[in-house]
């Protein structure tokens, strides 16, 4: 029966964005040159296969793991060990659809064709995590003391309903206001990060500044769906209860906020990695903030274009109006694997070794899963990033990791982040009623789950 609960639960993938990093560098580090593997690759199967959306998790692999050896785009090297590199992207539900098929095969695939490890962004970890394709990483033989400098939210998220850990994170994401400082200056006097969160302490100073950035021509956020993941990271219950639709009254007054600052033209309603929401890119876009972690800052805010905010250097961050994290990629081990020994290995050196954390702060500016390098890194007066004009704005982004808590996600968090977004916006728009609106939502989330019920 179980697994029969199993199989209905992969089979029911949903679409997601693609959220966490776009891009990296593929420069290899001497220590990645010189350095062998330390795993006892002779015991191990002869091929790892890892499955992932985007080349995030390779670059810092191939750059940063011990003995790696890259060989080609999709192919590379630990020891003896051949590495096998299935990457779909997550248009369309693609990757989950591939690797639903895949994980369902699991138990009677070759050896050489087993999934290993396959990576899981937060909004559909659950769905994977509370079922027996992925591995408790004590089976794997990684200790809490081993985890112990991790951000707990990053481990709650991979916590699967029995309380047993199923995957680690090299990342971090909690959030930050992010926001142009010229239009700061301009409107509020002052681009000082401390100052300008006086103008953003709460979400009634925060639409109070909101009617002053638009008096002056600008938005406050380009879109409402911007200020959804603050809301949607502070709520107190999870969005499916005893097998009911449940919206949460924080959500609920993400609908208040939105409509309110769409009806006083303060925002627009465009959907997130659009071209009408990336406009506030650019200077002319008269946008005042964005809300992200460090991959929207560094990744998406078009820093390598000549003539954006980011490119010019920009940007500034402060906390906002409620700590809140987004998005992330977690590893775990594919039950079945042939290659344990090698999944442990690898996410030991990528998640718990401080050094290695260390360096892909150095090299990609993420905000690493490791608090002893991130405090290190928040008091280093040398770090700086040219994105938000040479500030270190770390440590708060360590505030937020220590503050964020996933204590209320369900396995339905995906379909109903979509749907929520999708259908509210002809309420904001004006050609629906809120009722209809949320009806038009519940009848989306039961057809993507039938086996719901609605509120």
């Amino acid at each position: 029966m179980r697994k029969k609960l199993l199989s209905a639960i992969l089979a029911s993938a949903m679409v997601l964005g693609c959220l966490a990093g776009c891009g990296s560098s593929n420069t290899a580090t001497p220590e990645a040159d010189t350095k062998e593997a330390e795993v006892t690759t002779s015991e191990q199967g002869k091929v790892l296969n890892i499955y992932c959306w985007n080349d995030e998790f390779k670059t810092r692999l191939e750059n940063l793991y011990p003995g790696y050896e890259v060989v080609d785009a999709t192919n590379g090297k630990i020891g003896d060990v051949e590495v096998k590199w299935n990457i779909t992207p997550s248009d369309d539900n693609a990757y989950q659809n591939n690797l639903d098929e895949t994980l369902l095969k699991q138990a009677d695939a070759a050896a050489d064709d087993k999934v290993d490890l396959f990576l899981l962004e937060a909004d559909y970890a659950v769905k994977y995590v509370d079922t027996e394709y992925t591995m408790p990483v004590a089976d794997l033989g990684i200790t809490e003391e081993d985890t112990a400098n991790q951000y707990q939210y990053t481990k709650d998220i991979v916590t699967d309903s029995n309380g047993t850990l199923k995957g680690l994170s090299w990342q971090g994401c909690p959030g930050v206001l992010i926001y142009n400082r010229e239009a700061a200056k301009e409107v509020l006097g002052t681009d000082d990060p401390a100052k300008v969160q006086e103008s953003v302490k709460d979400w009634d100073t925060f639409l109070a500044t909101a009617a002053t950035m638009k008096d002056k021509g600008y938005k406050m956020v380009s879109s409402v769906n911007d200020i959804y993941r603050v809301f949607s990271d502070n709520v107190t219950s999870k969005w499916v209860e005893d097998g009911k639709i449940n919206i949460d009254a924080n959500i609920m007054k993400w609908v208040e906020v939105s409509k309110q600052m769409v009806d006083a033209g303060e925002t627009d309603t465009f959907e997130l990695w659009s071209d009408d929401w990336n406009k506030g890119f650019y200077p002319d876009g008269k946008v005042f903030c964005y809300f992200g972690p460090a991959w929207l800052i560094d990744f998406c805010m078009a820093a390598d274009v000549e003539g954006s905010i980011a490119n010019l250097g920009g940007w500034g961050a402060t906390e906002g109006p409620q700590a809140f994290s987004w998005g992330g990629t977690w590893i775990t081990a594919a039950a079945g694997t042939d290659n344990a020994d090698l999944v442990k290995d690898i996410m030991l050196k990528l998640t718990c070794d401080e050094s290695i954390m260390t360096e892909i702060v150095k090299q990609y500016n993420d905000f690493v899963n490791n608090k002893p390098a991130m405090e290190a890194m928040a008091a280093d007066t040398e770090y700086k990033s040219a994105v938000l004009g040479g500030q270190n704005a770390l440590a708060m982004f360590c505030n937020g990791a220590d503050a964020s808590s996933k204590e209320f996600l369900s396995a339905y968090d995906q379909a109903c982040t979509e749907e929520i977004q999708n259908n509210m916006k002809a309420y904001f728009d004006g050609t629906a009623s809120m009722e209809d609106a949320l009806a038009g939502f519940e009848k989306a989330v039961l057809e993507k789950h039938p086996d719901l019920k609605a509120e």
